[in-house]
C-alpha cells in the first residue's frame, strides 16, 4: 500500500477541528485569522474557506505567494518582516491586503522608506516566550515606532500582535491559563495606551495551547492558532487535545524486528518525523506513538509503544513483546508525530494523501 514514510491525513478530524475551534471563535465575535503554516495545503485551505473563513495567517512571504495563488486576499505574515524580500513584499502588497509584523524602529523606518503599496502593520509583542518581539512595557521603543507608524505614507496601523509559544512548556492546563490570561492583560495595556490615536487598533493573539483550552475570547479581537488543524502527540501531552483530535499520521514500513530487544525498525526518521521529541517523568525520550494503520486510517495509540530512537532514515520502536508478534518485515506502522508541523513540511512534498 504505502512502499516508503507517507504522510496520512485525516481530513474528517480535520474538520472537527477547525469546526470546533471556529465555534470559540464566533461564540467570542472575534476575528478567526488561522495560521496556515502547519498544513501549507492548498487542498485543506479550501476546507477553511468553505466553512467561511475569509483571513489567515502565514509565516514566510514564500507561503503568502503560495496562498495568494490559491485566492487568499488577506494574509498576515506572521514572522518579522525580512527585509531582503521587500521586492516580493511590495508585490504582494500590490494584489492584496497584506499585514506585516515589526518589532524595531529600523525595521519600521526601512519599510517606510520602501514600501510602495499600502501594508497593514503589526508591532510584534513579547509577552514572555523571550524569541522575538519587543518587551509590553517597553514603551519607549513602541512610542518611537508609533511614529514612525502615524508618518509613513503606506502604513495602516493594525494594531499588537502577540505569539504565546511559552504555554508549550507549560506543565498543566492551568499554566497555560495563566501565560493567556498575563499575555492578554499585557496587550491590552498596550491597547488602552494607544487606543485614542488609533481607534481601529486590534489585538491578534496566537498559539494552539491556549485557543484549543480557553473558552472566552472576549477579551482579544483575532486570534491565530494553527497548530490546531492537525494537533500532535506534543499537543496531547500538555493537555491541547485527546490523541482521537490527532489528524496526522505518518505510515512507515517495518524493516526489521528484533524480539530480544523488544524493538522493531521502521523506515521513518529524522528526515520524515524531525527530531523533535518528548519526555516523560523518567526522562525517557519518546519521537512519536505508535497505531495500527491501514486504508481506514488509525486507532488509538498502542500501548506501551514509541518510537525510542531515530537516525536519518531508521526509527527504532519499542514495544511490549504480545504487540510484537504481530509484526513482521514488509507491515506497515503508524506514528502520531511528536511535532505536526515540522513533519508536515519534511513530508507534504513527497507524498501528501488524505484518508476520507
Amino acid at each position: 500500500m504505502w512502499k516508503k514514510p507517507t504522510l496520512i491525513i485525516d481530513t474528517m478530524k480535520v474538520k472537527r477541528n477547525i469546526e470546533k475551534m471556529l465555534r470559540k471563535t464566533m461564540e467570542s465575535k472575534v476575528v478567526f485569522r488561522p495560521h496556515f503554516k502547519t498544513h501549507q495545503s492548498g487542498e485543506i485551505g479550501e476546507i477553511f474557506r468553505r466553512k467561511g473563513v475569509d483571513k489567515i495567517a502565514v509565516s514566510s512571504v514564500s507561503m503568502a505567494e503560495y496562498f495568494a495563488n490559491h485566492g487568499w486576499n488577506d494574509i498576515t505574515i506572521a514572522f518579522p518582516v525580512n527585509l531582503l524580500e521587500i521586492n516580493e513584499i511590495n508585490r504582494l502588497a500590490s494584489t492584496i491586503s497584506l499585514n506585516l509584523l515589526v518589532e524595531s524602529s529600523f525595521s519600521a523606518n526601512f519599510l517606510a522608506e520602501h514600501l510602495s503599496h499600502g501594508a497593514g502593520i503589526f508591532i510584534k509583542i513579547d509577552t514572555g516566550y523571550h524569541r522575538t518581539g519587543i518587551d509590553a512595557l517597553n514603551y519607549k521603543e513602541i512610542d518611537s515606532i508609533i511614529e514612525i507608524i502615524k508618518t509613513a505614507e503606506h502604513f495602516q496601523f493594525k494594531g499588537f500582535l502577540a505569539h504565546a509559544g511559552h504555554t508549550y512548556s507549560a506543565k498543566s492546563v492551568s499554566g497555560i491559563e495563566d501565560i493567556y490570561q498575563t499575555s492578554i492583560s499585557l496587550l491590552n495595556e498596550l491597547k488602552r495606551r494607544y487606543i485614542d490615536d488609533f481607534p481601529k487598533l486590534i489585538i491578534s493573539y496566537g498559539d494552539t495551547p491556549s485557543c484549543s483550552i480557553i473558552e472566552d475570547f472576549s477579551n482579544v479581537d483575532e486570534i491565530r492558532p494553527g497548530n490546531f488543524v492537525f494537533y500532535d502527540v506534543m499537543q496531547y501531552q500538555i493537555g491541547s487535545c485527546v490523541t482521537d483530535d490527532i489528524a496526522a499520521a505518518v505510515a512507515c514500513p517495518v524493516v526489521a524486528v528484533h524480539p530480544k530487544r523488544s524493538e522493531l525498525v521502521i523506515y521513518g526518521g529524522a528526515i520524515h518525523l524531525s527530531k523533535e521529541f518528548i519526555t516523560d517523568t523518567e526522562e525517557k525520550k519518546s519521537y512519536g506513538l505508535v497505531v495500527h494503520i491501514d486504508k481506514n486510517g488509525w486507532g488509538s495509540p498502542i500501548p506501551g509503544a514509541y518510537v525510542s530512537s531515530i537516525s536519518q532514515e531508521h526509527g527504532i520502536v519499542k514495544m511490549k513483546m504480545e504487540e510484537l508478534a504481530q509484526f513482521k518485515p514488509g507491515d506497515i506502522i503508524g506514528i502520531l508525530p511528536i511535532h505536526s508541523c515540522l513533519t508536515v513540511n519534511l513530508l507534504s512534498n513527497r507524498s501528501y494523501l488524505a484518508a476520507l
